[in-house]
């Protein structure tokens, strides 16, 4: 139920104030910040000083060369930023409205559903809203996920794992995906009709980064044989340097089956006959709890739910 006398209205807690929230931490300098507001530093600090009085809070530290926040001053900055956010994407989606537009929606995903799952369902909406303004980021779930606190994305194509503040995530699986080994066109192993990993444990890999999930995995899977992991290996979890090592070496890689097939169906990768147990965790939509999804993002999460279903089928 709504409240008729909120403590913000009773405080009079002024736009403003949670604007210069946001700009201390962005700028953590109270002359700074009172710069990016046009405002001066006076009027900033009393300000600052009557928002701590009405939370009866301290917000932030005052530091020699500067102003730290403190965890109160961490929960308001993070609810000041979803606010603003919201104020913005509201006169974003009134403007898009009167002009004809659904809107705009900003949508993170990590790689594998960037190459077949994220461009079907934005090519269905398309179809459907013309006028919708689709901006996509391709990352890693973690980084992915700080820009959705952040109010930078609407929504995240990605993975959750146990460090992740599942409480103020809402996650929609989508799919599961197996890993496959792919090597260079031409590599002497593709010759092979089929292979073990007693094959290929001598063979120099470009595996994940040290202490990823798929890294911890790929060891796991080959310790289960009684093998020792590959030693001969090159870290890094950036497709364009893997797929231009490969290119250029005799060495191996695991990626998810997904984008395998990708770069297998154009030429430039192989999969090998490699039956691997390796699996990566599912992927599905992330959004913040509480968010209320605007009228572009809604439609893409429907066509992303419509295109998984096609694509992967109900996951388990």
């Amino acid at each position: 139920m709504l409240d008729s006398n909120p403590w913000y209205v009773r405080t009079r807690l002024k736009t403003r104030q949670l604007l210069l929230l946001v700009a201390l931490d962005e700028e953590g300098n109270i002359h700074r910040a009172a710069d990016a507001l046009s405002m001066s530093q006076p009027a900033a600090s009393k300000l600052l000083r009557e928002l701590e009085e009405m939370l009866d809070a301290p917000l932030f530290e005052r530091m020699p060369r500067g102003m730290r926040p403190t965890l109160y001053g961490e929960v308001m900055i993070r609810h000041a930023r979803s606010v603003v956010g919201s104020l913005d994407q509201a006169r974003e989606e009134v403007l898009a409205l009167k002009s004809g537009q659904l809107g705009r929606v900003a949508v993170g995903t990590i790689t594998s559903p960037a190459v077949s799952l994220l461009p079907a369902a934005i090519a269905q909406v398309k179809q459907h809203h013309p006028g919708l303004s689709v901006s996509v980021e391709i990352d890693s779930s973690n980084v992915l996920l700080e820009s959705l606190a952040q109010d930078k994305l609407d929504l995240v194509i990605g993975r959750l794992s146990v460090e992740h503040d599942k409480l103020h995530l809402r996650y929609e699986p989508l799919a599961e995906e197996q890993a496959l080994a792919v090597a260079r066109s031409g590599h002497p192993l593709l010759a092979a009709q089929s292979l073990t990993l007693a094959d290929v444990v001598d063979a120099s890999w470009v595996v994940p980064p040290a202490q990823s999930v798929l890294r911890h995995r790929f060891e796991l899977m080959f310790q289960r044989q009684s093998l020792a992991p590959p030693s001969n290996v090159v870290e890094s979890a950036e497709l364009l340097f893997v797929t231009s090592l490969l290119s250029q070496s005799d060495m191996l890689a695991v990626l998810a089956a997904e984008v395998a097939h990708y770069y297998a169906a154009h030429g430039l990768l192989s999969i090998l006959p490699l039956d691997m147990p390796l699996r990566m965790d599912d992927f599905g939509i992330i959004t913040r709890t509480g968010q209320l999804l605007s009228p572009a993002s809604t439609q893409v999460v429907r066509a992303l739910k419509q295109v998984a279903g096609e694509l992967y089928g109900a996951i388990t």
